[in-house]
């Protein structure tokens, strides 16, 4: 089944429908994915699908639920069909080259905000590496009126939804995007570096949700055979990145504290925390440059 639709169904009927088809389908949130969808197809927001829940559905209508519905169905994320995901209460433009969004990684924002606290009203560098959408970046901007930062990427194809997003989001001026990996490029004297790098080991990316292994890109997934390749390239540069008393933040993969914090205290960092996310996974090493 895939959402199929009795004739005149209303807006309401749609959703019911919907949210059925999810739930056989073993979707985990049927209910919500049905609200996004139908309300994605309608072009209405959340307000506007309850004041208009009897009214009856249109052909047209009717044909992009159906095929909305038929895409979920076949474990293409929601944010990748309507095109957009939340993250930090803002709204990023999502497209093949970038990873969606999670919250997990607003983890890193509540960390890096928590480290520059005493710091906020000052004049601030940051560097987001891999920056993909450029939500971390982006994020730490919005809330950090000082600062200005650098999204580096090897995809350029990544850097334009980066650079999209920015200007969607009125920070054009306060955010540049640079094509390389990670910091290889960049120069000195930053206040505050951030990454949320490939992470998984290669012989489980097929073992992934169908959702992350058949559309997220595979560059920003595939950490090396052991998942640290990445950390690896951003530890070699960390030092010569950052400015004094300067920060550096990573998220982790589930596991990977200990083997990720042996990397970066290899290359001279000391470790000062890690921060779980909101299901207790140790998500954010923070560190600083050894004395």
């Amino acid at each position: 089944m895939t959402g199929d639709l009795e004739p005149a169904v209303s807006v309401a009927g749609a959703r019911r429908a919907l949210a059925t088809a999810f739930r056989e389908a073993g979707l985990d949130t049927p209910e919500l994915d049905a609200r996004l969808l139908v309300g994605h197809a309608l072009g209405l927001d959340r307000a506007a699908l309850t004041a208009q829940s009897d009214r009856t559905i249109r052909g047209e209508e009717a044909e992009r639920i159906r095929t909305f519905a038929a895409r979920r169905i076949g474990r293409e994320p929601v944010a990748r069909i309507v095109g957009t995901k939340e993250f930090w209460s803002l709204p990023f433009v999502i497209a093949p080259a970038v990873l969606v969004p999670r919250p997990e990684t607003e983890t890193l924002v509540e960390a890096a905000l928590g480290v520059v606290d005493a710091k906020r009203r000052q004049r601030l560098r940051i560097a987001d590496l891999g920056t993909g959408s450029g939500a971390l970046l982006l994020a730490l901007l919005h809330e950090l009126e000082g600062a200005d930062g650098v999204g580096t990427d090897v995809s350029p194809a990544a850097l334009g939804v980066a650079r999209e997003n920015c200007e969607r989001l009125g920070l054009a001026r306060r955010a540049t995007f640079v094509a390389c990996d990670f910091g290889a490029a960049l120069g000195g004297g930053f206040d505050l570096v951030v990454s949320n790098p490939p992470y998984v080991v290669q012989r489980e990316l097929l073992r992934l949700d169908p959702e992350v292994r058949n559309y997220d890109p595979k560059l920003a997934l595939d950490g090396g055979v052991d998942g640290l390749a990445a950390y690896r390239r951003i530890a070699a540069d960390a030092r010569r990145l950052t400015a004094r008393g300067a920060h550096i933040i990573v998220e982790l993969g589930a596991g990977m504290a200990d083997p990720v914090a042996a990397v970066f205290a290899a290359a001279g960092l000391a470790i000062r925390a890690v921060r779980p996310d909101l299901n207790g996974v140790p998500r954010a090493l923070i560190l600083r440059q050894a004395p």
